[in-house]
């Protein structure tokens, strides 16, 4: 190359893609129980074009009773784990979650948990 006065042009192209997470089943409706009693039901979580190892977080809401107290009767459990590994041939393993509702008072609830990695993606 130092030797020849040619140009060589080196093009590059590539696709970005962020990391995203898919669930099965996309929403979750809990049945109602006694008060006290717990509810609970179990999904999947689907890791999509994730490039290396994270660690799934859960925000979990605090809820407001009509008394103006704030509660989060909500518990989440990943029982094989919360992390996202990828295997040597590109594939990622789904995790399993088990959430769980419990309150000694009255409540209907409608909204989000938000699951992210440690980027907060």
């Amino acid at each position: 190359v130092n030797d020849n006065p040619e140009q060589y042009v080196l093009t590059l192209s590539g696709t970005l893609t962020s990391p995203k997470l898919d669930f099965h089943p996309p929403f979750l409706i809990l049945m109602p129980v006694p008060l006290g009693m717990k509810t609970e039901a179990v999904f999947t979580i689907i890791p999509k074009d994730f490039l290396r190892q994270s660690r799934i977080e859960v925000k979990l809401p605090q809820l407001e009773l009509p008394d103006g107290t704030r509660t989060c009767p909500f518990s989440v459990q990943f029982p094989e784990g919360q992390d996202i590994v990828l295997s040597s041939d590109g594939t990622i393993s789904e995790l399993t979650c088990r959430i769980s509702f419990r309150s000694a008072k009255p409540m209907s609830f409608l909204g989000e948990m938000i699951f992210i990695d440690h980027e907060e993606n």
